[in-house]
């Protein structure tokens, strides 16, 4: 069991979950979780109170499902295994420094979103750098971590395909290898979500693993008894799905596997600019 907002979140077999919290200022905190992890046609609620308290049978798409009780079984090893990783990849430091100079420069805030934050470790590089930063997260068990690990930002676990924020609010998102486990079929509607919630002048910066863009299961190395969707986009694919939202590329970079960091596969980068 984990407590998000200071209600019990408890998941169940087949895709469901089970929220229990007293009375309506818990039922009011779990509406904005609940918009988070459902989308249009993706997810179905229902809603029984019994006793004093309401309960909140949400039914969310498999896919969905299964990533967020995957990421909730690798927080921990997240927590472990990246630790310190920023000192290790100048690449990484390089585009995110160049990202937090645009949106300084840009002039027009400096409220950012870790989309897909993970357990947090970009938001102490991002605030260094003169940015407020906050993190989202499908996973539970990754905001669970963030907040004990990275201290003093805004977590929230929330679905990327609807963020818990106001139109043109944020002068930034930064998606960090989390853009990866979209179907083909969400990345429109994702994207387009990212591009409402940035302001015009505002920047989207992207880290991903560069491939041909067929379907994989990740999670099946780890020995953990998980597995997850996961696509490895070409560069131009994921230049095209930002410029399709509204965002005009201004920065592109690659850089080979790192054997030290036991990747197979090349990264990219990108930086756009919200028109």
């Amino acid at each position: 069991m984990a407590i998000i907002y200071g209600c019990y979140v408890g998941h169940l077999p087949a895709g469901k979950a089970l929220f229990i919290g007293s009375g309506w200022p818990a039922l009011a905190m779990l509406t904005a979780w609940l918009i988070g992890v459902t989308t249009a046609g993706k997810g179905r609620r229902s809603w029984r109170r019994g006793r004093g308290a309401w309960c909140i049978l949400l039914r969310v798409d498999a896919n969905t499902a299964e990533l967020r009780a995957a990421h909730d079984v690798l927080a921990e090893c997240y927590a472990e295994h990246l630790a310190g990783h920023m000192d290790r990849s100048p690449a990484d430091r390089a585009v995110l420094g160049v990202f937090c100079d645009l949106v300084r420069d840009a002039g027009i805030g400096t409220d950012v979103a870790d989309v897909g934050c993970g357990t947090g470790r970009l938001e102490p590089f991002l605030a260094a750098r003169g940015l407020r930063p906050q993190g989202v997260d499908l996973s539970p068990g990754m905001i669970t971590v963030a907040r004990r690990d990275n201290p003093g930002f805004g977590y929230q676990v929330a679905d990327l395909r609807k963020l818990p924020f106001g139109d043109a609010s944020l002068a930034g998102v930064v998606c960090w290898y989390s853009l990866m486990y979209l179907t083909p079929g969400d990345r429109p509607a994702a994207f387009a979500e990212l591009a409402r919630v940035v302001r015009p002048g505002g920047y989207l910066v992207t880290a991903f693993k560069a491939g041909d863009g067929a379907l994989r299961r990740g999670g099946l190395t780890t020995g953990l008894g998980i597995s997850f969707d996961v696509y490895w986009l070409p560069p131009a694919e994921m230049e095209r799905l930002v410029a399709g939202a509204g965002f005009d590329p201004v920065f592109w970079a690659g850089r080979s596997a790192a054997e030290t960091e036991m990747e197979t596969q090349p990264q990219g980068y990108l930086i756009a600019r919200r028109h």
